[in-house]
């Protein structure tokens, strides 16, 4: 299996797992590029993870007499052409899964069609994450009766881990779930500006808000300076190890948190609406029950579409909107606890692609 980063990797996680349970003996070897995903890879649980060697042909043939699969397994769309190429040499199967094409996808381009066209026709079965991705895989060259809506796994990962809830449970007390608040995660200097504007008409609608901001880099600077913010107006500051329950605004000072402080979400923003990189994750609220509320870059994807049309998601174009939307949902729990249901709705309507892709790849082994 190889993903990446740890993106796909969130993607890969569940099948991994419900591949081990419907085979004791089996093995894993778990690949990444990404080093951002090395940490990640090493909790996967694989017999063996490490980077994925450069995409050459005397690597590619070390790979596999090294590990003679059953079946080579792509988490999303990252194929790496030569080595594909030697696989379908040995009659080895490869398999894409949570394979999620967007619209403009630079994967369509003449340019990437010239390297990776015979390596998606090589694919001997490809779990598209929707009707829109399924049509777009075939225009990449991936053979259509081969290819077959799964789902979008992320649901799936989203929805086990909001249920879990690790780090919920060991905050519970310290955060007083009861309190109104807002949790705006992977946010960018762009969503900041709009967010820590539209604060003061929250906070004088409803003076008990509390503010929990967890950047998409974090750094001892910018902690630094959203307590000064917070301060400056008046409010009680604190990293995430120094909350209290009366702490107004927390700045999570780490990484790899922000999915499980949903939990505490009265209402969520999810940061990049405001910023050229597009949307984080809608997902990890939505599966905790909170309303999400974004900026407009993005607004047409197809997480963001799913939410807003069915009440669970919210666009905001600026900060008096961005205001007005959490003044709105904060004042009316009725309101709220349905929109935040509508949410976790459209969460529950998109299981079971973890088990549909797993059965996938179990065709190979």
């Amino acid at each position: 299996m190889h993903a990446p980063s740890v993106g796909e990797g969130l993607m890969a996680q569940p099948v991994l797992a419900r591949l081990r349970r419907a085979n004791a003996a089996l093995q894993v070897a778990y690949t990444f590029f990404s080093p951002s995903a090395e940490r990640f890879a090493a909790g996967i649980g694989a017999d063996v993870s490490d980077y994925l060697p450069f995409d050459t042909a005397s690597a590619a043939a070390r790979l596999l007499d090294a590990l003679a699969p059953n079946v080579l397994v792509f988490s999303k769309l990252d194929v790496w052409p030569t080595l594909v190429a030697a696989a379908e040499r040995r009659g080895i199967p490869v398999a894409l899964t949570s394979a999620s094409v967007s619209p403009g996808s630079g994967r369509a381009s003449w340019l990437a069609g010239l390297v990776l066209h015979d390596a998606y026709a090589a694919i001997a079965a490809a779990g598209a994450a929707d009707d829109d991705s399924a049509a777009r895989l075939a225009t990449l060259g991936v053979p259509p009766e081969r290819i077959e809506v799964t789902g979008d796994v992320r649901y799936d990962q989203a929805w086990e881990r909001a249920h879990t809830r690790p780090l919920g449970a060991q905050l519970h007390d310290r955060f007083n779930p009861a309190r109104p608040t807002v949790v705006a995660g992977s946010t960018w200097p762009s969503d900041e500006a709009e967010l820590l504007a539209a604060w003061e008409k929250v906070r004088n609608r409803s003076p008990d808000a509390r503010l929990i901001i967890a950047a998409h880099e974090p750094s001892a600077a910018h902690t630094r300076a959203v307590i000064a913010w917070a301060h400056g107006m008046g409010m009680t500051a604190a990293s995430l190890d120094d909350a209290t329950p009366d702490t107004d605004a927390v700045i999570v000072d780490r990484m790899g948190v922000l999915a499980d402080l949903y939990a505490f979400a009265t209402v969520a923003y999810v940061g990049g609406g405001f910023h050229g990189a597009g949307l984080h994750s809608l997902v990890e609220p939505a599966a905790h029950g909170a309303p999400v509320v974004f900026g407009p870059r993005g607004a047409n994807t197809r997480d963001a579409m799913a939410l807003t049309s069915t009440g669970g998601g919210f666009v905001a174009r600026s900060a008096a909107e961005l205001a007005q939307r959490v003044c709105a949902l904060l004042a009316d729990r009725n309101t709220c606890a349905a929109a935040g249901e509508a949410a976790a709705a459209m969460i529950r309507t998109g299981l079971g692609a973890a088990d549909r892709s797993a059965a996938l790849v179990q065709r190979f082994l």
